[in-house]
């Protein structure tokens, strides 16, 4: 079971900056135990386990990277075009006989180099004479237009560092590397609730002060996109003693206990309560809006997080919370949020001290300048908000007051999982 140590926070006094909440996180998770092997269609998302050596040198062997002409670079031609004959035909996939001193082979891209050839004139560049023979420039320099073998990564060289969240493109170089499977990290367990007596699911009957949930169903998904194995436990109603006992029973067989909604400090808001009463917990003030209130503990040496109960709060503190300690959990790399520069095409003012994100859509100007328009209206309840726009604009905590055409940080909703 994944600790989480408990003795580097506490509960009130000035809200946490961001940074210092990451690094925190960073710090004080440890990744869990077990691995397993996956085949590579699977291995999307996951957590590579173990450092990955190329088995094989990519690639395998001498190709041409073009569609021309193979030479000995000894023949050359130097003070003026030349004419040589072609002594043979090489297509991608079929072996290559050496070639003779003085001749030219025609080549295709991907075919291998014939033994003693080590340069390619691109067939763009060559004219066939009456008698078939290939006329070649000068100029061209040795070892042109040819991949030697291991050029992109070199037999027993790391291909893939442990720790690295892996995307199709590593899946793809492990395919390349005559690989079938990759040893992972095992799954993160997430046990999810929602809290509050003024929810139902979607589907249920509903009173008429009672919202249908919507955050348990958008927390599952991005964590799934985070390869956890979630496992959705409904509904935890405003009682202190059934939120406590829900709370450990999750623990005792997860990896991480999710929760929004509650951690606020309403009188109906219990969550810090049963979090204290199951095990101890710190809240976390963060210094960010949307997301302000953020609850942190263990609970049997489980960390727990409570999110907002507000849609767009419960988003954006997830990306800085939660994935954080699910990368940690699983023995992830730092994955670091790096908010890309554009053009602000809104007027906004905001409180020093404290990092804010707007919502915000990108649009390509007349001058071909990429321009970032807030969403009209504010509230970090507004689901369309976040459906109807690309991303957020991140102001640091020095930044009082933003004006059309200011420079500032883009991160598109992709970027945060």
């Amino acid at each position: 079971m994944a600790q989480l140590s408990d003795d580097c926070f506490a509960f009130g006094g000035a809200l946490m900056p961001v940074d210092e909440a990451v690094a925190l996180i960073g710090a004080r998770v440890s990744p869990v135990q077990g691995t397993q092997t996956v085949r590579l269609e699977e291995a999307d998302h996951r957590v590579l386990a173990q450092p990955l050596f190329a088995p094989v040198p990519l690639p395998l062997f001498a190709n041409s990277a073009v569609d021309g002409y193979a030479m000995r670079s000894a023949d050359l031609p130097h003070d003026a075009p030349r004419a040589f004959p072609v002594s043979a035909r090489v297509q991608a996939g079929s072996p290559a006989a050496p070639i003779a001193a003085g001749t030219s082979v025609r080549i295709f891209t991907g075919a291998p180099m014939p033994e003693g050839a080590d340069t390619v004139f691109m067939q763009e560049d060559a004219e066939l004479d009456e008698a078939g023979r290939v006329l070649l420039p000068i100029g061209l320099r040795p070892g042109a237009n040819m991949r030697p073998a291991g050029e992109d990564i070199a037999q027993g060289a790391l291909a893939i560092p442990a720790g690295v969240r892996l995307r199709p493109q590593h899946v793809g170089l492990a395919a390349a590397l005559g690989l079938t499977e990759l040893c992972v990290t095992r799954r993160i367990r997430v046990a999810l609730f929602s809290t509050g007596n003024e929810l139902v699911g979607p589907g249920s009957a509903r009173a008429p002060a009672q919202l249908f949930d919507s955050n348990r169903y958008m927390l599952a998904a991005l964590l799934r996109r985070l390869g956890c194995e979630v496992s959705d436990l409904g509904i935890l109603r405003d009682d202190r003693a059934a939120l406590a006992q829900g709370l450990q029973q999750a623990a005792a067989t997860h990896d991480l206990v999710l929760t929004s909604g509650g951690v606020s400090t309403g009188e109906e808001d219990h969550v810090r309560a049963s979090v204290e009463a199951a095990g101890s917990l710190v809240l976390w003030r963060m210094a960010i809006k949307p997301g302000r209130p953020v609850a942190m503990g263990v609970i049997a040496g489980t960390p727990f997080i409570g999110l907002p109960g507000n849609p767009v709060a419960s988003f954006v503190t997830f990306a800085y919370v939660v994935r954080p300690v699910v990368l940690a959990l699983a023995g992830a790399r730092p994955e670091p949020l790096v908010a890309l520069p554009v053009r602000a095409d809104f007027a906004y003012k905001k409180k020093k001290g404290r990092r804010e994100y707007v919502r915000a859509s990108l649009k390509i100007s007349p001058e071909g300048l990429h321009m970032a328009d807030k969403f009209p209206r504010e509230g970090a309840g507004l689901l369309s908000s976040l459906a109807d726009t690309d991303g957020l604009i991140e102001l640091g905590e020095d930044v009082e007051r933003v004006a059309p055409g200011d420079s500032v940080g883009f991160l598109a909703y992709a970027s945060l999982i």
